[in-house]
């Protein structure tokens, strides 16, 4: 693979925190590539990386327990400038000789440091007499600090709230930068990568494209890829980078599934065959997906089926076309974060329906995927790269497993139908009313209970339909979107007056951490 837009690179060690992901986040808005690897990867990671500075993580375990995520002290003979956030900088002291004791006075939430010495970390801060605001979540802390180190800032609880070693260019605070509770947590962080680790900051989507036409001609050469469009902007966005690297050795595969979203099927094909010329196959396999379904009610089971639908279908159109070497997925960064236990622990199963576990044994195919260090937001500025419609790109996410995960219990036609016409008209209010664009995901959910109703003189015995809209930057966290009561009464009434089969609306307004925002 070609690696040339990582040059200037950040890495980060996860031990387990809830908000890790944000760390990359920040790094990445400030122009410079980062990527997150479990604390039990962390050799394998700098060789991988070569970064020039490397970020620990926090994490919810104490440094004194016997079982608690350790790295090898090594790490800090490499001469990497390294930032330690809450149990990074614990770890690192302990480590390094210092000590960490659990706190009697706990701090968790908003906190405000005093600064007591400049440093290359708080560039930019007015340090003089002032204090900051920041967000604390800790129960343990240091209490003696590792030979060379000095206190640079610190809180009512915490002494050692931020500390530096300016001769090994080693710092640790014990709040968390990289949550917007900390006003100038972006700011600290790039002076981190910045200044102290002395990255450029050129890390930019075209680069980003440039590169990974050049890493797909490398892996692909002569071969042939087909491509599994979902109908969503991923897929998509991984199609056309692909054509553009290797052009009619790329099928796209469209397969209606039955459980798609009104007019999809037309939108998807006519992108490709109008906007790209790309070659596509489009599938009705409606029949086949709704009787494999038949019965089930798991979610999980659900994804399975799904998925293994998609693999046998892809299967089939690839030997109508005399086979193909690979299989192109628009798998993303949260996709192999959430499939993956970062403290070292088993796998995950959320982002089932992506293989980012490899492809069955009987495929003699190997996988392509483009995008597979990218976050979402991140994917939508490729799309813009490539040329795709704003209109297209800024449509809400669309996953795999289609209406199949926001219809909970057995799935019909019929229940699929009720539950389309839901979503187009919430959908439609939505636009109407100006908010699609300030909303992440919104869609409506019909739930397995029926309720007694009274509609005109008529008793009815219907489905409940949930709507859910959501804010986020990033697709690893999620918070409701506050309609005004007068929209959503508004919805409600049409979908009440105008879809038979639902007799009663209810509004979602379920905050997510970090995890996947879909219903399951």
């Amino acid at each position: 693979m070609v690696n040339d837009q990582h040059n200037d690179s950040i890495l980060i060690l996860d031990f387990g925190s809830q908000v890790t992901q944000l760390i990359a986040r920040r790094v990445r808005e400030s122009g410079i590539y980062s990527e997150i690897f479990p604390f039990s990867k962390a050799d394998e990671a700098i060789k991988k990386l070569k970064p020039k500075g490397i970020i620990l993580s926090g994490g919810p375990a104490s440094v004194n327990n016997q079982d608690a995520p350790t790295i090898d002290d090594k790490i800090f003979d490499l001469k990497i400038p390294i930032l330690g956030i809450c149990y990074g900088q614990q770890i690192m002291c302990s480590l390094l000789g210092g000590e960490v004791e659990k706190s009697n006075e706990r701090e968790f939430g908003r906190a405000n440091i005093k600064f007591l010495k400049p440093s290359p970390l708080f560039e930019g801060f007015d340090i003089k007499g002032n204090t900051e605001p920041v967000w604390m979540s800790h129960g343990d802390k240091v209490t003696k600090l590792p030979k060379g180190f000095e206190v640079i800032a610190e809180s009512k609880n915490a002494p050692f709230a931020a500390i530096s070693d300016e001769i090994r260019s080693f710092y640790g605070v014990q709040f968390h930068p990289e949550v917007v509770h900390t006003p100038n947590g972006a700011k600290l962080l790039k002076n981190f990568t910045h200044k102290i680790s002395g990255c450029s900051g050129n890390w930019t989507m075209d680069s980003f494209k440039k590169v990974a036409i050049e890493n797909i001609r490398t892996q692909v050469g002569k071969g042939k890829v087909i491509c599994g469009l979902s109908g969503g902007v991923d897929s998509s966005v991984a199609a056309v980078l692909i054509h553009e690297a290797i052009g009619d050795q790329l099928t796209c595969i469209y397969v209606d599934t039955g459980l798609m979203r009104e007019n999809e099927t037309d939108e998807v094909v006519n992108l490709f065959r109008e906007n790209f010329n790309i070659p596509l196959i489009d599938v009705d396999a409606g029949d086949t997906f709704l009787t494999r379904l038949t019965g089930v009610s798991d979610p999980e089971e659900k994804r399975k089926i799904i998925g293994s639908s998609f693999i046998d279908i892809f299967e089939e159109e690839a030997n109508k076309i005399g086979g193909a070497d690979f299989l192109a997925q628009g798998t993303l960064y949260p996709d192999v974060i959430e499939s993956v236990s970062f403290t070292g622990g088993p796998s995950v199963t959320i982002k089932s329906h992506h293989n980012v576990g490899g492809l069955p044994e009987r495929m003699n195919m190997e996988l392509v995927e483009p995008l597979r260090e990218l976050f979402k937001d991140e994917v939508r500025e490729l799309g813009k790269e490539l040329g795709i419609p704003s209109h297209f790109i800024e449509r809400h996410p669309f996953p795999g497993p289609g209406l199949a995960i926001r219809l909970p219990g057995e799935i019909s036609s019929k229940k699929a139908d009720i539950l389309r016409k839901a979503d187009t008209i919430y959908i439609e209010e939505i636009r109407k009313a100006g908010l699609y664009n300030e909303i992440w995901q919104a869609f409506a959910v019909l739930l397995p209970v029926q309720t007694v109703g009274v509609m005109g003189d008529e008793r009815t015995y219907d489905f409940v339909c949930a709507l859910r809209a959501v804010t986020s930057l990033d697709g690893m966290t999620a918070d409701y979107y506050p309609f005004q009561q007068e929209f959503l009464a508004n919805v409600s009434t049409r979908i009440i007056n105008e879809v038979k089969g639902i007799n009663r609306v209810v509004y979602d307004i379920t905050s997510k951490p970090p995890g996947t925002i879909e219903w399951e």
